[in-house]
């Protein structure tokens, strides 16, 4: 495979994460359960509190699990349908493609979220045990500091070097890149936290 054709694969498997990632799972939830666009779902967003005050746990639940699902499933179509010559690579670009759609949609009529759980998907699916071990230590830290926002931070921060080892420099970059995407995303939780403000229950952080 030349250079060019890697690059063309990149590409295809990051657009067909974007695509994924813009499947609006708290917008069909808010459909399901209340027969509404979230939009007019108590403040419009995709926060759990706002899902969980007018829809219900179900639709946490739900709403969870169709966005690890659609980490998943990105992944697995570009590491075995779409560009399966790619290997790891194929998932490394689907997962953080759909990390870019679920933040910022283009299509649809929805708000984009922040993306804690995809990323916690996407490192879980694309590092083989590691990426696992990575998402328990983050489990770990937001248990430890009764702070969810820190253990959605501390998956893709712990998965920089684990990617640069197993997978060199192309790897580790794109896991900064998501790193930073969710430090900016939770920045306002982040700043509470440093100011003594944040401590307290859990931050839910799955669905934003």
């Amino acid at each position: 495979m030349s250079d060019e054709q890697g690059l063309l694969l990149r590409v295809l498997c990051l657009v067909a994460g974007y695509v994924f990632g813009c499947f609006p799972c708290a917008d069909v939830a808010a459909r399901c359960v209340a027969g509404a666009p979230l939009r007019f779902v108590g403040d419009g967003s995709s926060r759990t509190s706002n899902i969980r005050r007018y829809l219900g746990k179900t639709a946490v639940a739900g709403v969870v699990t169709g966005n690890v699902l659609k980490t998943w499933l990105s992944c697995w179509f570009c590491y075995k349908l779409a560009a399966p010559e790619l290997e790891y690579a194929a998932m490394l670009y689907a997962g953080f493609g759909v990390l870019l759609g679920h933040s910022w949609p283009l299509v649809g009529n929805h708000r984009g979220g922040q993306g804690g759980v995809v990323v916690w998907a996407w490192v879980a699916a694309c590092l083989p045990v590691s990426g696992i071990l990575c998402v328990l230590a983050g489990a770990v830290v937001a248990l430890g500091t009764e702070c969810g926002v820190l253990g959605a931070l501390a998956v893709p921060l712990l998965a920089v070097p684990v990617a640069w080892l197993q997978y060199g420099a192309p790897s580790a970059g794109l896991m900064l890149a998501a790193a930073l995407i969710v430090a900016w995303q939770y920045r306002a939780e982040l700043a509470q936290t440093c100011t003594g403000d944040g401590k307290g229950p859990i931050r839910r952080f799955f669905l934003h």
